[in-house]
């Protein structure tokens, strides 16, 4: 995207969260006002011709053909400018001028949101860059036009490619970097506990701040973490973690959320993220699970009333939501709705170590059998 140092999130990621926004049911008409004003601006300001049009498409802005015709000239003219430099380099100059030529060119179509040809830029780019640093900050570049898309098989080819180079080398602040935006790929794909430990891993070194700021992080880290953590892991690696400690404080409603695991001033904040929305539901209801099977794991029986008073809920609510877990197999206790209470049936780990000892050693003998009797042969 463009060009960002420091602490600053990309331009076009903060746009993208905005135009989502704008689409959003929930958002309040009195804020689609300013976010409109804010998005045409941003627009207008990166001349994003293609862009403007495809949001006018959608409905989100309102069609000004003198805006739209001054942004094309706008663009014709600068890339005729880009244009000039290339064929200057490609004659005048070395295999380094004409590289950063075309990745000037590259990184305008970006800026304009012309994203097929910018990723047929990239192509020609990738093909003048000889170092590993350099064809790998293409990559990021390549992952950050996946997420102002959300175009989700770009970035996993993206990430895919970026790995292939880190076998080639490459330094441990990109490696860090790749983390993060494998990350919060794995969250917006819903495998939150593969998220969660990259998230993990990152704490320490977090340097992405062209995804989002470090308390977005934290929050993201904490939320992957509850529904993928035992307690005992969740406590070492986040309810204790200094790093988490500093931030967490900073972000409405998720200290509580995370140490009583049932508050829901949080899910207004999920259900306005952007990479997290269409996973509310599913969220939700693996908090759920987690929330039950800590209470549950307090006792070998409890009644149903019992439980149902400690969450404020009805008799009726903790009946159905129970016997939908149970039946899913992620709670581990049976309804007895005669007596009205919940007996638990924990899994026995030893013993389940066991059986699939036992299963395995049986398959491991039929292989060698089956070897034998070839070897014979």
């Amino acid at each position: 995207m463009d060009a960002q140092e420091g602490t600053q999130q990309s331009q076009q990621l903060i746009l993208a969260h905005k135009v989502f926004l704008l689409k959003h049911r929930d958002v309040p008409d009195i804020e689609k006002v300013r976010l409109k004003d804010e998005v045409l601006n941003t627009v207008k300001s990166n001349y994003m011709t293609p862009y403007y049009e495809n949001l006018v498409a959608d409905k989100v802005l309102d069609l000004d053909h003198s805006v739209l015709d001054s942004m094309r000239a706008k663009n014709e003219e600068e890339i005729k400018k880009i244009d000039e430099k290339i064929a200057d380099a490609e004659e005048n100059l070395g295999e380094s001028e004409v590289r950063e030529a075309h990745l000037a060119k590259f990184l305008y179509f970006i800026q304009i949101g012309e994203k097929e040809k910018a990723l047929e830029q990239l192509k020609v780019t990738e093909n003048k860059t000889v170092a590993v640093g350099q064809k790998m900050d293409l990559v990021f570049y390549s992952l950050q036009i996946g997420f102002f898309y959300m175009d989700f098989d770009l970035i996993s080819k993206s990430i895919d490619t970026a790995k292939n180079l880190f076998e080639k080398g490459g330094d441990w602040e990109r490696k860090n970097r790749l983390k993060v935006y494998e990350g919060l790929y794995c969250m917006s794909t819903r495998n939150f506990k593969k998220a969660a430990n990259l998230f993990l891993d990152s704490i320490s070194t977090f340097t992405t701040y062209e995804l989002f700021p470090y308390d977005t992080f934290i929050f993201y880290t904490v939320l992957t973490s509850i529904i993928s953590l035992d307690r005992v892991s969740l406590k070492q690696k986040v309810v204790d973690a200094p790093e988490i400690l500093t931030v967490i404080g900073k972000i409405p409603h998720l200290s509580e959320f995370l140490n009583s695991l049932y508050n829901s001033g949080l899910t207004e904040q999920i259900k306005m993220d952007r990479c997290l929305h269409l996973h509310f539901r599913f969220y939700m209801r693996e908090i759920r699970t987690v929330v039950y099977s800590q209470f549950l794991e307090s006792y070998k029986s409890v009644t149903i009333e019992a439980m149902a008073k400690a969450f404020g809920v009805t008799v009726e609510f903790i009946d159905q939501e129970l016997s939908r877990f149970i039946a899913a197999g992620k709670l581990h206790c049976k309804i007895d709705k005669v007596a009205g209470v919940l007996e638990t049936n924990r899994p026995d780990a030893k013993n389940a170590l066991y059986q699939v000892t036992i299963k395995q050693g049986d398959f491991l003998l039929n292989r060698i059998q089956k070897l034998s009797r070839v070897i014979d042969l």
